[in-house]
């Protein structure tokens, strides 16, 4: 659809004066750029810009200075996590879009770190803090800002639109002119913004134009799926919010060509995929959220079978030289419920929510339609949460680095958590002093601690950091896991997820076996080659040890 349809669509009254300032927009801003896709050298890091801290040190020089030491050119991306000056919610209430929260650094610190790697930044732009000028603006009669948010009544029926959390979705707040109730999708401090009114999206624009401008190679989309609000209508995934997406990748295409746009919907599959929009137009990397719960699911219950039907379903889905996934196991977030709806049954997903409470693990629920309440995300490490009381050390590593490699193997771009990098565990200091879910997995560690745990060989951090470093640099070696080598997910053994990524510049083949059981397994194959990982050579009968690992070259 061209520009001046879409806006034609959302603002039927003023879509040719908001079709002039985009187009001056893209004149002022419009700037030379190379055009680099991903490849199978991309690997990146999902961090805070204070999740390791130095005394004296602003936070971002301290990662930088991290990366440097310890990653060499392992990292080839980094999502900094919201750095806006922010009220709640770790980040994601931002006061102002465009400054760097100064306990963290300024702009020079970000430009510092886009030097020698790729970055990612989040646009948080479905809604943003009460504290910040825009809401205050709004509250205290400001002309401006007058349109900026939605206004609910509370005698209308709103029990239509997806909730996430288990949260009103309106709240009252006094204004110069009298309380006013305002659609607020997570919180009381995060406000949702009105794109029906086209000077929101302009001022949307200006800003993703200057993040891409501003070292940011990738832009995420956070919560995009709520952009558009219509009572009667779920409000989530409307046609509208796909034609807002779609206008700002046009901007930023005409602006800053090859700005790769990373959409972040928690649902499922199904729902995910519909940001790829034509293949072009939109989203060019989707988020696999089934992965982390259906790869804990595998080694949790011992089979694969689940996650291996899954897998196999991406065959339905057609990508194009501009879309991949986005994969990964862990975040700042915890393990959502939602991407699995449709996967597990009721018996389970309990038996998930058990595992994860069993090991530490907190529950969140979301509110559902007819007052009853379901569980929404898992908050636990993701190293606490493949592993189960009683292991040892190198059981539960072993667990844990072989979930790793199912992230590794599968077709897109692997996103890795900065605590399962470093092999963090359940963060309870965290949990008990916040009385907050999530930060159970958001832990600030000490440089130096840090620095003397990851050089001290009977460490967890030592023994994953270092494995894990040594599983990207095999990866980075070969065009099987390019995004646009193709993936045949196999069935060999319940208990072994398998598939083999092929190149077909290169004709290279390789084989990912993954044993998800305590068991050991005797495959008899016609398979041939040489083990990657443990630099054996494989012939016809392959041997998995407990929760085993391989990637055979095949030959």
């Amino acid at each position: 659809m061209k520009v001046i349809e879409i806006l034609k669509t959302i603002y039927p009254v003023q879509f040719e004066d908001v079709h002039v300032k985009i187009e001056k927009l893209i004149d002022k801003h419009k700037i030379e750029k190379q055009i680099n896709w991903v490849s199978e050298k991309d690997i990146m890091l999902i961090t805070y810009g204070d999740s390791i801290i130095k005394e004296g040190e602003k936070p971002l020089q301290t990662l930088n200075h991290f990366l440097n030491t310890f990653t060499k050119d392992q990292m080839t991306n980094v999502h900094l996590l919201p750095m806006f000056p922010f009220s709640s919610d770790d980040g994601f209430s931002v006061i102002d879009y465009e400054k760097i929260n100064q306990d963290l650094g300024d702009w020079d610190d970000i430009n510092a770190l886009a030097k020698h790697r790729g970055l990612m930044f989040d646009a948080v732009i479905n809604h943003i803090s009460k504290s910040s000028d825009w809401f205050q603006g709004y509250l205290n009669g400001d002309e401006t800002y007058k349109n900026y948010f939605v206004e609910c009544d509370p005698k209308k029926d709103y029990s239509d639109v997806v909730r996430p959390r288990a949260l009103p979705l309106y709240y009252p707040y006094q204004t110069s002119d009298g309380i006013k109730y305002v659609w607020a999708t997570f919180s009381d401090d995060q406000i949702d913004l009105n794109y029906r009114h086209p000077d929101v999206l302009i001022h949307i624009l200006e800003i993703l134009i200057k993040y891409a401008k501003n070292g940011a190679r990738f832009i995420r989309f956070d919560a995009v799926g709520f952009l558009w609000k219509k009572i009667g209508t779920s409000s989530i995934h409307l046609h509208e919010t796909h034609l807002l997406v779609q206008l700002m990748r046009y901007v930023l295409d005409q602006t800053v060509p090859g700005t790769i746009i990373v959409s972040e919907t928690n649902v499922p599959h199904k729902e995910n995929i519909t940001y790829f929009g034509d293949g072009t137009n939109e989203a060019h990397m989707v988020y696999q959220f089934p992965l982390p719960p259906l790869t804990l699911f595998s080694f949790v219950s011992g089979d694969a079978t689940k996650l291996t039907d899954w897998a196999r379903s991406l065959d339905d889905t057609r990508l194009t030289n501009q879309t991949t996934y986005f994969n990964f196991l862990a975040s700042h977030d915890g393990i959502g419920m939602r991407p699995v709806e449709d996967i597990l049954n009721h018996e389970e997903k309990q038996m998930l929510v058990n595992h994860v409470t069993v090991n530490g693990g907190k529950i969140s629920y979301k509110n559902n339609k007819d007052g009853s309440t379901t569980p929404y995300e898992l908050n636990i490490s993701y190293q606490d949460a493949v592993s189960k009381l009683g292991d040892t050390q190198k059981v539960r590593i072993s667990k844990f680095l072989g979930a790793q490699v199912i992230l590794l193997s599968m077709i897109g771009i692997p996103g890795i958590y900065i605590h399962s990098l470093l092999g963090s565990r359940n963060d309870y200091e965290g949990l008990e002093s916040s009385k907050i879910n999530r930060r159970i997995n958001r832990e600030k560690l000490n440089y130096d601690l840090l620095a003397k745990e990851i050089k001290d060989s009977k460490s967890t951090r030592y023994q994953v950091f270092n494995q894990y470093l040594d599983l990207i640099d095999i990866r980075k070696q070969h065009k099987a896991f390019s995004p646009f080598s193709s993936q045949e997910v196999l069935s060999l053994d319940h208990r072994v997820f398998s598939l083999i990524r092929s190149d077909e510049k290169t004709s290279e083949r390789i084989l990912v076996l993954v044993n998800v059981s305590d068991q050991e397994i005797k495959l008899d194959t016609l398979y041939q080659g040489k083990d990657l990982v443990h630099q054996e050579h494989i012939k016809d009968t392959i041997i998995l040890k407990p929760y085993q690992y391989r990637w055979i070259l095949l030959s």
